[in-house]
């Protein structure tokens, strides 16, 4: 019934900013537990863009705006600020695009959707560097810049990183301002942390925490393929996702996630 207006909407909009609320109260994914991170977070993007498509109103005369919000109203969930004491709010944003400022617009798109004034933990994975190339310090600075002024600005207590080395992560340790105070580590990569890379978190009090997470979560072409087969007839390649962030909310006297989603951006490219 939507499909038409959300087409036409999606022709005239720049910014697409799409959230999936909490997933543990509208059961995306309910059913089966998918398989790998990558299929999760296509599932909740297929789920939110068929859901809110089919609610579009095919009114020609409706508003054409730049930046279009999709997301299924009754599943954001905003913190009670009298609880916030006692949750724990953490992140991690996976880049796709390879600007650094997408980090400032993810952090307070987080904010704004659970009703927060900061996070308490975001962990960054840069965009994967290309082919032949290796992680460099260099590629790291400008990512982990914009995150100390986020914890300047008082947006994140804690920052951290991923999939670093030793190597790498004792140059980013001594550059850095803000240091990271953890560092995830593949599972796939490694059954055993390295022994010299325990010995350098210890020794400056880094947390060393294990992650099943692609190198790349969402690239550009699976974003584009569920884009396509969620709204008929959509110019899918025009659209680039630009990050990702999922994020999890902890009671922290007892462990237990009470809350976790995604919150995505995309641009389209229309030339």
């Amino acid at each position: 019934m939507g499909t038409e207006g959300a087409r036409a909407l999606l022709e005239r909009a720049g910014t697409l900013n799409l959230q999936t609320g909490n997933l543990l109260s509208w059961g995306c994914g309910r059913k089966k537990c998918p398989a790998t991170p990558s299929e999760e977070v296509r599932e909740c993007i297929q789920k939110i863009l068929t859901e809110w498509s089919s609610k579009v109103g095919q009114d020609q005369n409706q508003e054409m705006v730049e930046v279009l919000e999709c997301t299924i109203a009754q599943a954001v969930e905003k913190m009670n600020p009298e609880e916030r004491d006692e949750l724990k709010v953490s992140a991690k944003l996976f880049i796709v695009g390879s600007n650094s400022s997408s980090i400032r617009d993810a952090v307070d798109m987080a904010c704004s959707s659970l009703g927060v004034a900061q996070l308490d933990s975001v962990i960054v994975a840069p965009p994967p560097v290309e082919d032949g190339t290796s992680l460099s310090l260099e590629y790291l600075q400008p990512y982990w810049q914009e995150l100390e002024t986020l914890v300047e600005n008082k947006k994140i207590v804690a920052i951290g990183t991923s999939d670093l080395d030793k190597t790498l992560l004792e140059q980013l340790y001594v550059w850095a301002q803000v240091k990271p105070s953890s560092n995830q580590v593949n599972l796939a990569s490694c059954c055993v942390m390295p022994p010299d890379l325990t010995a350098f978190a210890k020794q400056f009090d880094i947390q060393l925490l294990t992650h099943n997470d692609p190198k790349e979560l969402l690239c550009e072409a699976s974003f584009q393929e569920v884009l396509q087969e969620s709204i008929q007839n959509v110019k899918a390649h025009e659209w680039i996702p630009l990050w990702v962030l999922r994020y999890s909310v902890i009671v922290k006297s007892r462990g237990i996630i009470k809350s976790k989603g995604y919150i995505m951006q995309a641009k389209r490219n229309a030339s």
